[in-house]
């Protein structure tokens, strides 16, 4: 299975759930896709093997050949390219890559050099895949692309760490994955964004479960929500001080025989919710 673990926010406890669920599969890889903040190796602990550079394709004008027709800015949706009288202005950091300024160029005028915006680092031992975007890049789902593009092996399960919210690189880490896993805390703002959250997968069609982090003996606020929705609650994670202190010590906790197993179930409970909407 591929198994995406997002939230409608940062700081809901998604690292906790997918480096921990990570701990206890065999076989398995994990992509860290928050790409803009990588936090994953904190606990896992990778030793990189490799490093693979992202690149992407951006315009380079000619200026001698440019006949400044402005077919260039018009066919670019993104306002990466502008036409002005005398000169044509790039600008790199909104170019998709697309190619069409080069495409339709009447005067043949563009071509496309390679920039470097990020890499991956992979420690093919452990089978982590760290995606880490450069300082300054705003565009984010290239290096997550090439970093899905990077598993080659047949793994039994493949765990991507989402980036937290609803834009673009959370759009980019979900798709092609079997299951998505929103992880939310018990208030009324967890509840807030995990709405958001919701509609965002809802709009794909992957099947959805949410583990509920920091919870205070019986959970009803977002229990009411999921119901009400029609999503299964696979996990909740108590409000631990335990917890707490082993993640901010980089520790996974399952070194606890008793969150072991609860992360050990939480993968059951993934593949028996496909299996139930299977048989739907």
């Amino acid at each position: 299975m591929k198994i995406a673990v997002a939230s409608g926010k940062g700081g809901t406890g998604k690292t906790l759930v997918s480096t921990n669920l990570f701990s206890v599969l065999k076989d398995s890889a994990f992509l860290d896709c928050d790409v803009e903040e990588p936090n994953g190796h904190i606990f896992l602990k990778p030793n990189e093997t490799k490093i693979i550079p992202v690149d992407v394709k951006t315009p380079v004008v000619d200026e001698a050949k440019c006949s400044h027709c402005g077919k260039c800015a018009q066919v670019c949706n993104f306002n990466a390219i502008l036409s002005a009288k005398q000169k044509v202005l790039v600008f790199p950091e909104l170019c998709h890559s697309c190619g069409s300024c080069s495409y339709f160029c009447p005067e043949n005028a563009i071509s496309e050099q390679s920039r470097e915006i990020g890499n991956i680092k992979v420690d093919t031992n452990k089978h982590i895949y760290t995606g880490r975007l450069n300082i300054g890049e705003p565009m984010a789902p290239p290096v997550i692309k090439l970093l899905k593009n990077c598993i080659t092996k047949n793994y039994k399960d493949i765990v991507l760490d989402a980036p937290p919210g609803t834009s673009c690189p959370v759009v980019e880490t979900i798709a092609g994955v079997d299951y998505v896993v929103l992880v939310t805390e018990a208030t009324p703002f967890g509840l807030n964004d995990l709405k958001l959250a919701v509609e965002v997968v809802k709009k794909t069609n992957i099947p959805v479960g949410v583990v509920v982090n920091k919870t205070f003996e019986e959970e009803t606020l977002i229990a009411k929500y999921c119901e009400s929705e029609n999503i299964p609650v696979l996990l909740n994670i108590p409000h631990d001080n335990w917890i707490a202190s082993e993640y901010s010590k980089g520790n996974l906790i399952t070194s606890n025989e008793e969150y072991k197993n609860m992360f050990i179930k939480l993968r059951e409970d993934i593949q028996n919710d496909l299996k139930g909407r299977s048989l739907c």
